[in-house]
This record gives structure tokens, C-alpha cells and sequence, in this order.
């Protein structure tokens, strides 16, 4: 077993601790790691804050306000660092601003007018996301999630933007067609039938304001995934082998080679994303494994995670301080702190290896072996 980082004692949560105290604390020692400086990583924490809204003020001794669709636990929050070998990781934070505040409707308004206010602070332009919120914010919503907000946390105190809408709002029954007018109003009217076939929509996901292709993400989910199917899903021009997404696949859900092992607890996830309008295909790939569902502990899910940074050439420290910095439990002693690994391809840049990382503010999930055996004494 590898053992964290010396964790500070801060990280432990206090009698009368809060979301937002309990998450920002985490934000604050992620930004160390990732080399942001300390009025960027300052303002950053107040930036999370803010956008949780009053929600960030709730104690942790209560349950959580509402149900989030964003963890395992509720919290409303999640952390993720990109890896490319010799720089600092990308440090990312996932949020649900609208949490807590009543019936998906509300929740996607409040969103809603969350990220107008950060895009106001930061002279984002919104038009892409204006354009589309009659499809995404219809008057009775369906489905876990509203809206989510991404921050891409850089130096200087101005992150990327992105945003994350549930294609099923008007119903699981016409998510296919909301997608698809999504992508027809943005300018992609062939992308639509380029994307693989799956089990459901998860997300419609943009790029918003400064970046250098903003991008328009579908994210699909695929249940009962062999490594040959996941290295078939790719249809991104010019991009990653088959056998690439298959091994990455293998070493992440922990299936021997020659081994036909089907992911049956939780869907793997794929996400195309798309920037050119001309012909249809995305120039960017994403294969997510859920590594939670698959390991007994976060040890385990470790273990995997060194091994793919190890063969992408990243240096393995930067992930052993970014999860000291988020916790201060052992890692045998839960699962799920690593919820996701992924593995992304975009054209005319490296791949990355993102490890996705859980706040677990209101719980800590029990070890996959721990639990069978509480089960087998009730």
C-alpha cells in the first residue's frame, strides 16, 4: 500500500464545519499542488463559495439539501487534475450551482443565473448557452441534473468556463432530439450522426468564452462495455488506436489481458467533442472508466492510476499530493475518493490522463470487501 503525503491536520472537518468551509479547504491545498499562486487559489475559494450559494453555509452535521446527480455522497462538489507528462496538472472544479435550492426548475434557474454572474465577472460571452435554453430549461424539467458548472482554474484569477445541460429535461424520450437540435442551432448539423451507438445521453456540454476551439461535448453512456467495445467507440478523426483505449480500459477497471470481462455496476462514460462545422466529426475523444464500482478500496484505484501515469510519463507525485491534499483518511479505508480515470485525446495535443477526485464532504463510502462481509452478518 502507498502511503499520501503528510495531510495537515486542517483537513480534518470541524465540529461545526460547512460545505463551503469543508470544500474550499480542499480547493485551497489542490491549487498548491497544481502551482497556482495564493491570491489566484484565494480568490478561486471565494469564486466556489459564491456559486454553492446558500447552500456553501449549511452545516455538514445535516444531511445534504438535495440529492445531487454530481457524487455518491451528495456533495454538490467535484475536483479533477489533467496530467500531460512535464508540466503541473490542469486543476478543474465541478460544481452544481443551483444545489439545494428547491424543484429542478428552480435549480436550473438558479444555475442558470449563477454562471451569467461569473461570466459577467469575467467578460465570458454566454450566447452559445442563451441559444439553447428553451431545449435544456423547459418549464418541468426531468431527469438527476439542471445544470452543472465547470471551472478550469489558471494563474491570473480568470478560469475556463464550461457548462454541463441534461438532454433528457424534456424527457428521456426525446433526448436524441434535443441533441440533436443542440448541435444543429451551434452549427454542427452533421455531428449528430457521427456519435457512437449508446445506452443514453448523459450530458450536452460548452465551452464558454476564452478558449482557443471552444468546444460542444456529447457525452454518452455505455453499459455492459467489453475492452473491444470501448476501443471501438471512437470516432474522432485521426484518432487513438483501438488497441490504445482498450489497454487504457483494462488497466483501469483492473481486467487481465486476454480476459473478456463485461462492466456491468456502473456505465463507462464517452464523450465526443466536437469544433470544426465542415464535416461532422469530433476532434476530441474521452473514455471514462468509473473506478470506484471496480475496486475494493481507493488503494487499489491508486494502483491503477500510477500504472497509466507511469506509461503516459507523468510523474506519479503530483497525484499523491493532490489526494493528501483532499483527505486525511487512509485510503483502505473507503472507496470512491477516485471516482473516475479518464483518458483523452484532442487533435494537435498530447494525451492526458485526468484522475477525478471526490469531496466525500457528507460521506465516506464503505470498502467494496467490508461491505459483503457486513452483509453476510445481517
Amino acid at each position: 500500500m502507498i502511503d499520501l503525503p503528510h495531510r495537515s491536520p486542517a483537513l480534518a472537518p470541524a465540529a461545526l464545519d460547512t460545505l463551503g468551509g469543508h470544500t474550499t479547504r480542499q480547493l485551497l491545498r489542490l491549487c498548491e499542488v497544481a502551482g497556482l499562486g495564493a491570491a489566484d487559489a484565494a480568490g478561486y475559494a471565494q469564486t466556489l463559495r459564491t456559486a454553492l450559494g446558500p447552500v456553501a453555509e449549511r452545516p455538514l452535521a445535516l444531511p445534504a439539501r438535495s440529492r445531487s446527480f454530481l457524487s455518491d455522497d451528495h456533495t454538490p462538489v467535484e475536483f479533477s487534475l489533467s496530467f500531460v507528462p512535464g508540466t503541473t496538472p490542469t486543476l478543474r472544479v465541478l460544481l452544481e450551482p443551483g444545489s439545494g435550492v428547491g424543484s429542478l426548475a428552480q435549480s436550473g434557474r438558479s444555475g442558470l443565473r449563477a454562471v451569467r454572474a461569473l461570466a459577467r465577472r469575467w467578460d465570458v460571452a454566454t450566447d452559445r448557452l442563451d441559444e439553447l435554453e428553451d431545449l435544456f430549461f423547459p418549464l418541468s424539467p426531468h431527469g438527476p441534473l439542471a445544470l452543472w458548472c465547470a471551472l478550469e482554474l489558471r494563474p491570473g484569477g480568470v478560469p475556463r468556463v464550461k457548462v454541463y445541460l441534461n438532454p433528457a429535461a424534456s424527457g428521456a424520450a426525446r433526448a436524441a432530439e434535443t441533441v440533436r437540435e443542440a448541435l444543429r442551432r451551434l452549427g454542427h448539423r452533421q455531428a449528430f450522426t457521427t456519435l457512437p451507438d449508446a445506452d443514453r445521453l448523459l450530458f450536452f456540454a460548452l465551452d464558454l468564452g476564452d478558449w482557443d476551439d471552444p468546444r460542444v461535448k456529447v457525452y454518452t453512456a455505455h453499459h455492459d462495455l467489453s475492452a473491444a467495445a470501448a476501443g471501438s467507440l471512437s470516432r474522432m478523426k485521426d484518432g487513438p488506436a483501438p488497441a490504445e483505449i482498450e489497454a487504457f480500459f483494462r488497466t483501469a477497471a483492473g481486467i487481465d489481458d486476454g480476459e473478456d470481462t463485461l462492466l456491468e455496476r456502473r456505465p463507462v462514460q464517452a464523450c465526443h467533442a466536437f469544433t470544426e462545422t465542415a464535416t461532422g466529426l469530433p476532434g476530441g475523444f474521452t473514455l471514462y472508466v468509473p473506478v470506484r464500482d471496480y475496486v475494493r478500496h481507493d488503494g487499489e484505484a491508486l494502483d491503477r492510476a500510477l500504472v497509466l501515469l507511469r506509461r503516459y510519463g507523468v510523474d506519479s507525485a503530483q497525484l499523491l499530493d493532490s489526494l493528501a491534499a483532499a483527505t486525511s483518511r487512509r485510503l483502505e479505508d473507503g472507496v470512491g475518493l477516485i471516482a473516475y480515470l479518464a483518458l483523452a485525446h484532442q487533435q494537435g495535443r498530447p494525451p492526458r490522463v485526468t484522475v477525478y477526485i471526490s469531496s466525500e464532504a457528507y460521506a465516506v463510502r464503505p470498502p467494496a470487501l467490508l461491505s459483503a462481509q457486513a452483509a453476510a452478518v445481517r
